[in-house]
């Protein structure tokens, strides 16, 4: 596969991975996953991680890649890839684990006396994909090895990073972030 077709395959697979936290970001507020509970005096994770958020993150990716999977055939035809579908199990476990990871990293900066809101380079814009690739990995092993191949995880890691810098840059100026990061 050529360079293009890595990049266009790891951006479609990833699709139901990178909406979950925009999608909860939307849909966000409600009760706390924490429950206000802290560790060594500081918040496990923060207002900012909520049953709501989460559960509207997962669904918007579930039902996200559903969609794809009845626009692969006219999308892979118009690009002139063949774009991988997506088992229930892997869609849900793109998203759940897209939310898992960034519910961790919001445990890691609580325990690194890091606030709300506050930069983690690195972490800020990887959580969310480690976490999906390993649930996904864990829940439909068979897709994933054949989805995700070494090129098209070099891909993802390499491609990942700037667009989250753009995405939350423009959400940021929309208002719908208090931080551009």
């Amino acid at each position: 596969m050529d360079l293009v077709g890595v990049v266009v395959t790891a951006l479609w697979a990833m699709g139901p991975a990178y909406v979950p936290n925009n999608a909860a970001v939307l849909a966000g507020g409600g009760r706390p996953i924490d429950g206000g509970r802290t560790m060594g005096g500081s918040r496990l994770l923060g207002d900012g991680k909520t049953w709501r958020g989460t559960a509207a993150g997962t669904v918007a990716g579930t039902a996200l890649a559903l969609a794809m999977n009845e626009l692969a055939p006219t999308v892979g035809d118009v690009l002139g890839y063949s774009l991988p579908r997506f088992p229930l199990l892997a869609g849900v476990g793109l998203a759940l684990g897209a939310m898992l990871g960034d519910i961790g990293a919001s445990f890691l900066k609580r325990r690194s006396g890091r606030e709300r809101g506050a930069a983690f380079p690195g972490l800020d814009q990887l959580d969310f994909v480690v976490g999906a690739l390993l649930l996904a990995l864990v829940v439909a092993p068979g897709w994933f090895l054949a989805t995700f191949t070494r090129p098209v995880l070099v891909a993802i890691l390499v491609v990942t990073p700037l667009l989250h810098v753009v995405t939350n840059g423009i959400a940021y100026l929309l208002g719908l972030k208090n931080e551009p990061w």
